[in-house]
């Protein structure tokens, strides 16, 4: 493997990784402070990319195209969270398993009901389309390099509204002790529905921006929400900087496992066996990782001892 191809598939993995972090930082946020299990978040992924694709094929507008998937995924966190997932906070984790996985069927079929069940295609507007030339001679899409520095300043975000701000504070004690915030007068419903909204709208947008690379379609969002799990078991639950962490690292071992594992096994195998079985094993690399955190470290790489 030549270094130009060495590099471009380690902004391959960066590139897949933010995209990972903007999906399971919302994830992490929903079950580090109210300790729910939601298999519908992938769905919600699924609604930003429906509600970009749609939205630019009606104004033509990328940037109303990402605006759109934000707001949709946001405004259909906060219904499902106020309807739903209100009344599962006291219950026991399989009931909340249950419920979210009934969101996902109800999800997948009225999405399928309002835009049918061929893909959409949300295209990429001409001023980030191409490739950059980057020091050494690289040319990589200007696109995923978008999609990395968009990632990186939202993890900057993230630490900042958690560190600095009154919000912030509210969603560390909630994760803390919820009975003591409530009895110091913080409306803890409404801060419930807020970081669901905020872990929504994140899910959505990372839907939007993935929908311009490969086909906006029904079910889109459950392959990303497995890994987003895996990310978060490896991070830990309720880090911020442990999903990013996670989200680097399932993103380069994804990649990186899928290019040199069948490159080195074709030098004992035919090409398209050594392809087929270097796929298989990249794929299982994601969970030989994350097994090999949890024997070192049972609660995630930053995630808060028990």
């Amino acid at each position: 493997m030549s270094l130009l191809l060495f590099v471009e598939q380690l902004l391959n993995g960066l590139q897949f990784g933010m995209t990972l972090f903007l999906t399971a930082a919302g994830l992490t946020l929903v079950f580090g402070v109210m300790g729910l299990i939601n298999l519908a978040h992938g769905s919600l992924f699924m609604v930003g990319a429906f509600a970009a694709a749609a939205v630019s094929a009606a104004t033509g507008s990328f940037l109303l195209a990402m605006a759109a998937s934000i707001a949709a995924a946001a405004a259909a966190g906060a219904l499902v969270e106020v309807v739903v997932i209100r009344r599962l906070y006291r219950r026991d984790h399989l009931d909340q398993v249950l419920a979210t996985f009934a969101l996902i069927m109800i999800f997948s079929e009225a999405t399928r009901w309002l835009f049918g069940s061929f893909p959409l295609y949300l295209n990429i507007p001409t001023y980030l389309s191409g490739p950059v030339t980057l020091p050494g001679g690289i040319e990589y899409p200007l696109y995923r390099l978008t999609i990395i520095a968009v990632g990186l300043l939202i993890a900057i975000g993230l630490f900042l509204l958690i560190s600095r701000t009154r919000l912030g504070i509210q969603i560390r004690a909630g994760e803390s002790d919820r009975e003591m915030i409530a009895a110091l007068g913080i409306d803890i419903s409404k801060l419930y529905t807020i970081v669901f909204a905020l872990g929504a709208a994140l899910a959505g947008l990372a839907g939007a921006m993935i929908g311009a690379i490969q086909s906006v379609q029904v079910g889109m969002g459950e392959p990303v929400l497995i890994l987003a799990f895996v990310v978060i078991v490896i991070g830990g639950i309720g880090s911020i900087k442990g999903v990013l962490i996670g989200s680097i690292l399932v993103g380069m071992t994804n990649t990186m496992g899928g290019v040199l594992l069948p490159a080195f096994l074709r030098l004992f195998m035919e090409n398209s066996a050594a392809t087929a079985a270097g796929s298989a094993l990249a794929t299982m690399l994601i969970y030989i990782l994350m097994a090999l955190v949890l024997i070192v470290k049972p609660t995630g790489l930053y995630g808060a001892r028990t």
